[in-house]
């Protein structure tokens, strides 16, 4: 079975946007967004970013599709035409996985699957077995929100920072906030 992890930044009332867009500007955990999930160990793959449809057309113009990445859209609504051709478009997570995994040439280009949001993504990517970690950049503050980050379950645990991820507080822009790695840890069966 084919793993993901999940990226966010969450300020303390767990908001992650307001109006379509982003509640802050900090350009070096925008970076660290962008870094992290175009990060290879085989440059001969290529990960993949799956959104739904509000965060895709969150993402300003000039940076859609977020490039170096195979961009997925959740949508019932849209249709393919709706998209560049290079962005595949699929019902539902359960959906696009299922694509990835049994199409044997995707299958072999594929090195990690980022879900990138929003809200409703994360909350079903988190139930899910194919979960694996959670990318939370805790922003130390609180912005207005119109848009939440689900409640993490309590089968996440925090692991300890890969070697790329910055550690400690970091400050932009007069915020503070810093990057947490959570994994789900496995459930043991009676």
């Amino acid at each position: 079975m084919l793993k993901f992890s999940l990226i966010v930044a969450v300020c303390e009332n767990f908001g992650i946007g307001i109006k379509g867009d982003l509640p802050w500007l900090l350009k070096s955990e925008l970076k660290y967004f962008s870094s992290t999930t175009k990060r290879l160990k085989d440059p001969s793959k290529r990960n993949v970013v799956i959104m739904g449809r509000k965060t895709y057309f969150g993402v300003p113009e000039s940076k859609r599709p977020l490039p170096q990445r195979l961009n997925i859209v959740l949508s019932t609504t849209l249709k393919a035409s709706d998209l560049p051709k290079d962005v595949l478009l699929h019902p539902n997570l359960e959906s696009a996985m299922e694509f990835l995994e049994n199409d044997e040439e995707m299958k072999k280009q594929i090195e990690t699957v980022w879900i990138v949001g929003g809200s409703g993504v994360y909350k079903e990517a988190m139930a899910s077995p194919r979960c694996h970690r959670l990318y939370l950049t805790k922003i130390h503050a609180q912005f207005e929100c119109d848009t939440f980050f689900p409640s993490i379950p309590e089968d996440f645990k925090e692991v300890e920072l890969d070697p790329e991820t910055p550690k400690g507080i970091q400050e932009e822009n007069n915020i503070t906030y810093e990057y947490k790695i959570l994994e789900k840890m496995e459930q043991k069966e009676n």
